[in-house]
């Protein structure tokens, strides 16, 4: 668990922000790569791997209904 990382959506993060979505996936990536700054012949796909998981954050937090019921168990 990326310890760095807090809870993004609502109710439990009011204003979240771009820098928010940043922040959280840049912990998660330098998390699973192992290292908090990455070499140059890594640096690209460091970013990318920040701009991927960032975008996939805003989708989700975008399509999560705030209230919504959970399955059914």
């Amino acid at each position: 668990m990326c310890r760095g990382i807090k809870i993004l959506r609502p109710p439990y993060a009011v204003g979240v922000t771009d820098d928010d979505v940043r922040a959280a996936a840049l912990a998660y990536v330098r998390t699973v790569g192992g290292f908090r700054l990455p070499a140059p012949q890594h640096e690209d796909a460091f970013n990318q791997a920040v701009d991927s998981v960032s975008a996939a954050t805003r989708e989700l937090l975008a399509n999560l209904a705030v209230g919504a019921a959970g399955p059914a168990q």
